[in-house]
């Protein structure tokens, strides 16, 4: 009756070795690391770069504990602060020569001192929030007037297109501010110019106003599409700035929304505010531009004339100059994906991009009028632009599908591709707020978590025991497994810990022990009415699960609607809230009852369980006097 098979047994210990070995490394904790990354999109961090650091280091005798390529960073782990200080010294001076231009960011960390065998078993430990790991946060203000500003420039250069396709002739267009002013000569051109931009530019509002002999036209960007821009220009920049933080290794970064204009990043473990608003700079823009084929441009590209009017002089990967024009035909924004591949006649690495339907339509236009003339891609970074290719169109390209090819190598089509891939801002920022947390703060606040988890669990595992027996120790080891598998999972999962998850794990050790003492209950109330010690112990599981899963799936929706409606600490709140309610269950009802079967099970007569004082109603013991 109160016997698990072996095959159960043996799932029970195979949980608990897989729940110790992942949560072991959140024991060994944190070292000072210092981390290599790229400051430039065009420069790899790689092996060489690694070795580099390496020589560095041996060079200013220091001796780090081990020195790693983990990602798209070079990672260098040290004993104590000073030694972490004084390679960074070293490592600065070794790849920065020029702080002004520098190419590689050299920043304070902190990495895990977990073994490497744990390591080679993917067993890393959770990550921690910045009000336990300390690192830094910043607030950054969007400028939603140059979203505007760069929206009507858009549409400037679309109701150009639109009226020569038309044939609808003008006296130029030019943009003032947020809005395109449009010159006709006659009341009929303003008329059929309206109904063009009615008909195809929906969110524009145009008001008509003779002007001397000529009439003009003022198109404005319409209230509600405003809104729509701004909110696209926030998601935007949040999505880019995740992408360049996230290519430059920190680890778990917060970026999240807050109110209409404004984005939070939150960089932990990362100590160097400085660095962090180098990271912060790394945020590029993308534009497509003709280059200047013209006779003056070929002399400026060689340095024996002027960059002619119009154009502007940036130059290629290999340090060859282009000439390009001033005019944009393309943005980041206009493009949906960028993916290396091949080409299928000379097997030529390439670049394949993807545009949206805007800048599939302006592309083919553009590639149709400029047949065997070159394209620039240009990458602006830190006020500083550089071509990344430069191709020559070989024929009209539409359907918004467009090949790059010529003098690239797999490795750069890949690089190519990621910062294409990884889009532009669609309007500037600046950083309104910032602070540091350090690590000691945030040691104190993990000291202080941990011991409000440990002690509740020793108050509630004294009581148990007093109230409850054996029972009561048998609730204990179940609730300990249950705080060994929650930290288990959250680190498989590599979640983000903060000090709200550690209130959830506190509030998990109160629903898993309410599961136990809705057992433990239900087996005395059995004991009460006469039932046989082994048949309490089968009735009492079996009884009380419907109201264990009942309680407990109710609690699971309050928190899966926090883990969708909430963010920040909310949601990280919930994730723990959610994860410990399901090992509760597990620990609570399976492993506490292989416990009981283990130790009573193999019984056959037994007479009496050790489930604490088992009250009996007053009425019985009337009735057992009287009978008497």
């Amino acid at each position: 009756m109160n016997r698990y098979p072996v095959w159960k047994y043996a799932i029970l210990v195979i949980v608990l070795l897989v729940g110790a070995l992942y949560t072991l490394p959140n024991f060994f904790g944190e070292a000072p690391a210092v981390q290599v990354s790229s400051a430039k999109a065009t420069i790899k961090v790689d092996t060489a770069v690694q070795q580099r650091v390496e020589e560095a280091l041996k060079a200013a005798g220091v001796t780090p504990d081990f020195v790693a390529l983990e990602g798209n960073s070079v990672r260098a782990r040290f004993d104590t602060p000073d030694t972490q200080l004084k390679a960074k010294d070293a490592i600065q001076k070794a790849l920065v020569p020029d702080a002004n231009d520098p190419s590689y960011i050299v920043a304070l960390n902190l990495v895990s001192r977990s073994p490497l065998w744990l390591k080679a078993l993917h067993a890393n430990p959770m990550y921690l929030g910045l009000d336990l790991r300390g690192g830094v946060h910043f607030m950054l203000q969007v400028d939603m007037q140059a979203a505007l500003t760069k929206k009507a420039e858009s549409y400037a250069g679309d109701i150009r297109t639109a009226l020569r396709d038309k044939n609808i002739r003008h006296g130029g267009i030019s943009r003032d501010g947020q809005s395109i002013d449009i010159k006709v000569r006659d009341e009929a051109t303003a008329t059929a110019a309206r109904n063009l931009i009615a008909d195809q530019f929906a969110d524009l509002q145009v008001t008509t106003a003779p002007e001397g002999t000529e009439f003009k036209l003022r198109a404005s960007i319409k209230p509600e599409a405003t809104r729509r821009v701004q909110e696209q220009a926030l998601k935007q920049n949040m999505v880019t700035l995740h992408n360049r933080i996230n290519e430059l290794g920190v680890a778990e970064p917060v970026i999240q929304q807050q109110g209409l204009d404004r984005i939070v990043v939150q960089l932990p473990g990362v100590q160097d505010t400085a660095k962090a608003k180098d990271i912060l700079g790394r945020t590029a823009t993308l534009e497509v531009r003709m280059v200047d084929e013209g006779t003056e441009a070929r002399s400026a590209e060689t340095g024996r004339g002027p960059v002619p009017f119009g154009s502007e002089r940036y130059l290629e990967r290999n340090g060859q100059p282009v000439i390009v024009k001033k005019q944009v035909i393309l943005t980041g924004e206009n493009l949906t994906d960028a993916q290396p591949g091949f080409d299928g006649q000379t097997q030529e690495p390439t670049v394949n991009l993807t545009l949206d339907a805007k800048g599939s339509r302006i592309f083919k236009d553009i590639t149709r009028e400029n047949v065997g003339k070159r394209m620039a891609i240009v990458l602006f970074e830190k006020g500083k632009g550089e071509v990344v290719t430069a191709p020559v169109i070989r024929s009209e390209i539409g359907g918004g599908r467009v090949q790059i090819s010529g003098r690239m190598t797999t490795a750069e089509a890949n690089d190519t591709a990621l910062l294409l891939r990884a889009g532009s801002l669609a309007a500037p920022m600046e950083i309104i707020e910032e602070y540091t947390i350090g690590p000691s703060l945030g040691a104190d606040n993990i000291e202080r978590g941990i011991h409000s988890v440990v002690w509740g669990m020793v108050a509630i595992a004294v009581f148990m025991c007093i109230y409850y027996a054996l029972f009561g120790i048998f609730s204990t080891v179940s609730l300990a497994v249950n705080v060994l598998l929650l930290l288990a999972i959250l680190s498989m999962l590599q979640a983000t810990l903060t000090l709200p998850g550690i209130a959830a794990m506190a509030l998990a050790l109160g629903v898993a022990i309410d599961s136990n003492v809705l057992i433990n209950e239900r087996i005395r109330e059995e004991l009460r009415e006469g039932v046989s010690p082994q048949a309490a112990i089968h009735a009492g599981y079996e009884r009380a699960w419907a109201t264990i899963l009942d309680s407990n799936v109710t609690t699971l929706i309050a928190g899966l609607a926090l883990l969708a409606f909430g963010s920040g600490p909310v949601r990280g709140f919930a994730v723990v809230h959610c994860i410990g309610i399901l090992t509760s269950m597990f620990s609570a009802v399976f492993f506490s009852r292989g416990l009981v079967n283990l130790w009573y099970g193999r019984k056959k007569k037994l007479k009496s369980v050790a489930i604490g004082q088992v009250w009996k109603p007053e009425a019985d013991t009337t009735t057992v006097a009287k009978s008497q």
